[in-house]
């Protein structure tokens, strides 16, 4: 199911974090014919360090920064790309107004009580080191809503759902908006 290069949009994921964008994203690569980038891979790259060590030194406004940085990079890729996107990114109206310009987004959503069981134990995402899972997960839910909703093309329900099944979910929505 690969497409033609010199016409193809990126493939874009958003959502929270356990909604699946990694997960996901690669077996849409996959099936594409596309690389996956990971907006989080990339700005650990850059920083030399993870994700949890540039909030913890530097705070998560120098995060957000790189992860602006590394949205637009993305966005502006001549090869069409399969980008999953840190559960923040979109929060930034230029990095939506990029994706949505360069991409075909879809939100991956699903209650905060699964994406909580999804991430549990998880330490290495530092916005989950204070409160409960699932609370932090209902607060970024309804912080974040407007801002998913401002950049996504399209909704995909994760709950209930393999990754297959999701999968093709996600490509039809891709198929739908290039058609």
């Amino acid at each position: 199911m690969s497409d033609d290069p010199s016409t193809a949009r990126h493939l874009v994921l958003v959502g929270l974090m356990g909604a699946g964008k990694t997960t996901v994203g690669e077996r849409c690569a996959e099936k594409l014919g596309r690389p996956f980038v990971d907006t989080d891979d990339l700005v650990e790259a850059t920083a030399q360090l993870s994700v949890a060590d540039i909030f913890d030194q530097f705070g998560e406004a120098h995060f957000r920064e790189l992860e602006r940085q590394a949205v637009a990079d993305v966005a502006a890729s001549p090869t069409p790309l399969v980008i999953a996107c840190g559960g923040g990114a979109v929060l930034d109206a230029d990095s939506r107004r990029a994706l949505r310009a360069n991409g075909v987004v879809v939100w991956l959503q699903a209650p905060p009580s699964v994406l909580s069981e999804r991430v549990a134990g998880n330490r290495a995402r530092p916005l989950l080191r204070d409160g409960t899972p699932v609370d932090t997960l209902e607060r970024l839910a309804l912080t974040r809503a407007p801002a998913y909703e401002a950049a996504a093309h399209a909704v995909v329900d994760t709950a209930d759902r393999d990754v297959d099944d999701v999968t093709r979910l996600v490509l039809d929505a891709l198929d739908a908006e290039r058609a």
